[in-house]
């Protein structure tokens, strides 16, 4: 902590020194309204052109996400560099999202600003399954450890989500489409501007039948439904010249029908998500040296049920974070700004699994609460034209852990050529979740798992933009990873039994891990002439096992494949008409540690086409799975087979 302090105070007192110039500090939101020509990411905790970012960074601005039709967030992710995705059924069941081979929970989700993630969850982290596009105008995946910025978690990289903010008096869009296995999603969204205040808010409601979840290959025959409602809304209101405030909401509620790991049952699973914000901005020294100081709030609650049971609800579950946050941004002189923060998050877990039998007692639930204070500072430098450098220190305070700090550093350099080569470094660190130290599965004496990577690539871009290549080498190192652990009915082990009793329990979680990722993402794109674009990206990650002495030493991490590829091809015709192709390629995996289950490789063809009626009114359709591939991303259960959908888009 000592150290993250000083390097504050040298950034401040080297800003107070700097010379008189007109110079503004980007707004510290990493949910700003960015409104600009050139391409600017937020994920980074201010806006930043993707040219002054040393990590490997993908923006999906509201044109890719509608030109997508993708209605999960998850499957318009999957489209981008080193990711992969594994699902236990069709839409709204358990969906796992992986960044360069990380564990599924050491990813950050940010949705305008605000840290999502489940602390009542196993590792506690995010479930895509209810997340839809919804009124998203950018998207943004930074890949590699990101704890400086971002804190707990940001191992694997950090995803941010930006909602739309109106550019407009009044405004309003809608989509309405239908489609195969009686699926229907309609979303609408109104908002303007009017004198200090702007106001958005959007709505969407979805339904499908689905398929089973479990594969029929393995029985599965009755369909799984999966329904959704959700709203977004941001209002932002300009106090003085100086000073602004700003209020987010998200809400989510989702109904999952599931299936048992062995066939067909009637059992069903709800989950309720709210996440609020709200923030006061304030502005000094002619917008030199900005500040936000913001609270932020989300709930997750989760239910399961089986209507064959006398009491049919089997799991409660609630986890709730609250986080009051301090950031600054200073222009200490052009090309020289320094970004530092401080925060303090609070997380509580609320869980009981109540037992089939009413003549049972319900036990008492497990509660438990963590709390970690933190404190960082990042500077970004232009020493010279076209070279921006970057370097920050992080301090986590964690009460049942202590102090850990991290460091980052990193370079870009844009070349006259059009060459971009970029490097960086970056450290992580992850505490123990509530579920894994406290459960009926808990082990108190966990330690937190640490990480380090670094990456270097380069990028080429030629005729003005119309054509570029690149690739980046990435490794990473995690140590003390947390792994589940089963207990066989004759084990003697201590950690067998439950903390404090005699009782026996089927396994539990432990530090028995050591990973190693390394591998290439490469991407190309070319714009041969106006209306055509072609594009495409391959990743080769090798994801291991690399624990001394264990018997899956050497083995791959499982669900991961080693090698992955997307392809697309769009052309917008003269007459209003656009019409595209992707192919997603996906390697074999495996789904236990063992590697003794195999997950075979698929190919997947998606057609696109969309026509113009007005400038304001749009149809589209779309065949997903085209060949009506068979295949699994986790064994034993189902995925999509061919769908077909069509729809109406208005922008007005």
């Amino acid at each position: 902590m000592f150290r993250t302090a000083t390097l504050l105070s040298l950034l401040l007192s080297s800003a107070v020194q700097a010379e008189d110039i007109d110079q503004q500090a980007p707004p510290p939101n990493a949910a700003a309204d960015i409104g600009a020509d050139t391409i600017l990411v937020t994920a980074t905790r201010f806006a930043m052109p993707t040219d002054h970012i040393p990590a490997s960074v993908t923006v999906l601005d509201k044109a890719a996400i509608d030109r997508s039709q993708d209605i999960g967030l998850s499957e318009i992710l999957l489209r981008t560099p080193g990711i992969s995705l594994s699902r236990n059924g069709g839409y709204g069941t358990s969906t796992s999202l992986r960044i360069r081979g990380a564990e599924a929970d050491q990813t950050v989700v940010v949705i305008d600003g605000v840290k999502l993630n489940d602390p009542s969850s196993t590792g506690g982290g995010y479930n895509f399954a209810n997340l839809l596009v919804g009124d998203s105008s950018r998207i943004e995946v930074l890949r590699g450890p990101q704890s400086i910025l971002w804190g707990s978690q940001a191992i694997g990289g950090v995803v941010n989500i930006v909602t739309a903010l109106p550019q407009q008096e009044l405004e309003g869009s809608f989509d309405i489409e239908a489609g195969s296995r009686q699926t229907a999603s309609a979303r609408a969204a109104i908002g303007g501007k009017q004198g200090p205040v702007s106001w958005r808010i959007g709505a969407q409601a979805f339904t499908t039948d689905g398929i089973s979840a479990i594969s029929p290959a393995f029985g599965g025959r009755e369909t799984d439904g999966y329904t959704n409602r959700n709203l977004a809304g941001r209002i932002d209101i300009a106090i003085t010249d100086t000073v602004t405030a700003d209020f987010r909401g998200y809400y989510a509620r989702g109904r999952t029908e599931i299936d048992t790991t062995t066939g067909d049952s009637p059992a069903y699973g709800t989950a309720r998500e709210f996440v609020g914000y709200a923030g006061l901005n304030i502005d000094l020294i002619d917008q030199r040296f900005r500040n936000r100081i913001g609270y932020g709030y989300t709930d997750t609650a989760r239910n399961s049920f089986d209507p064959r049971n006398p009491r049919s609800q089997n799991l409660d579950a609630d986890g709730r974070n609250q986080r009051i946050e301090y950031q600054g941004s200073f222009a200490i002189a052009e090309g020289w700004v320094a970004l530092f923060g401080a925060e303090n998050e609070r997380s509580r877990l609320r869980s009981v699994t109540l037992p089939a039998s009413l003549a049972a007692a319900i036990p008492a639930p497990t509660r438990a609460t963590a709390r970690i204070t933190s404190f960082y500072g990042q500077l970004n430098a232009q020493p010279i034209a076209g070279l921006t450098l970057t370097g920050g220190v992080r301090t986590d305070d964690h009460n049942r852990y202590g102090s850990k700090t991290l460091f980052s550093a990193g370079g870009v350099w844009v070349l006259p050529t059009g060459t971009v080569v970029r490097a960086s470094y970056g450290e992580g660190f992850k505490a123990p979740t509530l579920y894994q130290l406290f459960s009926e599965f808990g082990n108190g004496d966990l330690r937190p798992e640490r990480a380090d990577g670094w990456e270097a690539g380069a990028e080429q871009r030629l005729f003005d933009g119309r054509f570029s290549i690149g690739a980046t080498w990435f490794e990473r190192t995690a140590t003390n990873q947390i792994v589940f652990n089963s207990c066989p009915a004759t084990s003697t082990l201590p950690l067998c039994l439950r903390p404090g009793t005699t009782i026996r329990r089927t396994g539990y979680y432990d530090n028995v891990s050591r990973a190693e990722t390394h591998g290439i993402e490469a991407q190309a794109a070319v714009r041969p002439f106006d209306g055509l674009l072609i594009d495409g990206n391959y990743s080769w990650t090798v994801a291991e096992d690399r624990s001394p002495g264990a018997a899956t030493f050497g083995k791959w991490l499982n669900r991961r494949p080693r090698n992955q590829a997307n392809g697309s091809i769009s052309y917008a015709w003269p007459f209003g008409l656009t019409t595209g192709a992707a192919v997603r390629w996906a390697g074999h995996s495996f789904d236990n540690a063992a590697n003794t289950q195999r997950l075979d490789g698929y190919t997947l063809v998606d057609l696109r086409a969309e026509v113009a009626l007005s400038e304001q009114f749009r149809l589209f359709a779309r065949v997903e799975n085209l060949t009506d591939k068979v295949y699994m991303t986790a064994y034993r259960y189902g995925t999509l087979g061919r769908s077909i959908y069509a729809g109406v888009r208005g922008r007005f």
